[in-house]
């Protein structure tokens, strides 16, 4: 099993030029720590699935910008989004800038992308927010349009909602036949259907084993019908992780997150990987168990997360 990290709260990062000094201390030990990728979300506002508070005032950078500095922060980890939403970017824009991120990082970009879901968000910056299944339909017309863009000379596509004519990205990014594109989602008719039709990569950001088990059968259903091979595309699970070299660590600390973000807690519970080193590793085995073969991580006591990068790398990810 691979281990990736994802960083959806800036509220520790400092200010100003504290915020990238931040960043690079997470960047390089999470390379030193064998992390296969680097995660941020792909938003605008804080809020409950920043794993922030509940206030949109809160500070948040935006993701591609802090992609690229990363980029020149680290040398080896991979970076993405997690992930991008569709309906912020036009498909072509999103081509060319992975393309420059894939660039500059020397091959390091994991291209995560989906159908969005903020309409408050979206309406805050005056973005149209249409219907799920129309997002979706858009959804599938921009893979195909960045999958274009990224391998062929001059690009052209007429779909129901984005049309481009010749369109040129030069350069090509560095990796072949183009980077890998995740997508993110558990919907079964339609979200799942695309990964097995389009995607190196699925995530799912919530469920118990269980669920994500029977969700992965739906999504080897979908490979057949496309003649995929489901063992092609890497099956991943975002996971929040309290973790302590104690049981009264671990105690101390999921008190401390209820009392930053109550209702973040009551409501996803069940979904946190919770423990002493121990304990995570054999809740990470029962998702193994179920087919999930990347994990990626995120530790939201922020005020303990290097420490807490440490602690799993040492006890969990590099013994796994």
């Amino acid at each position: 099993m691979k281990f990736g990290i994802d960083h959806p709260n800036f509220s520790y990062d400092g200010e100003g030029p504290e915020m990238v000094e931040s960043l690079r201390r997470l960047g390089t030990e999470a390379e030193r720590y064998n992390f296969d990728s680097f995660w941020v979300v792909d938003h605008f506002h804080a809020g409950p699935f920043t794993n922030s508070s509940q206030s949109p005032t809160d500070p948040i950078l935006e993701s591609w910008t802090t992609l690229g500095v990363m980029a020149g922060i680290t040398s080896k980890i991979r970076l993405g989004t997690m992930v991008t939403g569709i309906v912020y970017r036009s498909p072509s824009l999103l081509a060319k800038m992975g393309a420059t991120l894939d660039n500059l990082s020397k091959g390091r970009l994991f291209m995560g992308i989906g159908a969005a879901w903020n309409a408050e968000e979206s309406a805050a910056y005056g973005i149209p927010f249409p219907s799920t299944s129309e997002r979706l339909r858009r959804l599938e017309e921009a893979v195909q349009i960045i999958r274009k863009m990224w391998t062929e000379d001059k690009a052209s596509f007429k779909g129901e909602f984005y049309q481009i004519q010749d369109a040129y990205c030069n350069p090509k990014p560095i990796q072949k036949p183009y980077p890998p594109i995740l997508i993110g989602g558990g919907g079964e008719r339609q979200t799942l259907r695309l990964v097995a039709k389009y995607a190196d990569a699925c995530n799912l950001f919530f469920g118990s084993p269980e669920t994500v088990r029977r969700k992965f059968g739906i999504l080897r259903e979908h490979c057949k019908a496309f003649g995929r091979n489901y063992d092609d595309i890497v099956k991943s699970r975002v996971s929040g992780v309290v973790i302590g070299e104690d049981s009264d660590t671990v105690r101390r600390r999921v008190a401390e997150f209820r009392n930053y973000q109550e209702q973040f807690w009551n409501k996803y519970e069940p979904e946190m990987i919770v423990g002493t080193p121990e304990e995570v590793k054999r809740r990470i085995e029962l998702f193994r168990e179920a087919g999930v073969d990347y994990m990626i991580v995120w530790f939201p006591n922020t005020q303990h997360e290097l420490e807490s990068l440490r602690l799993f790398g040492d006890e969990v990810s590099n013994k796994m």
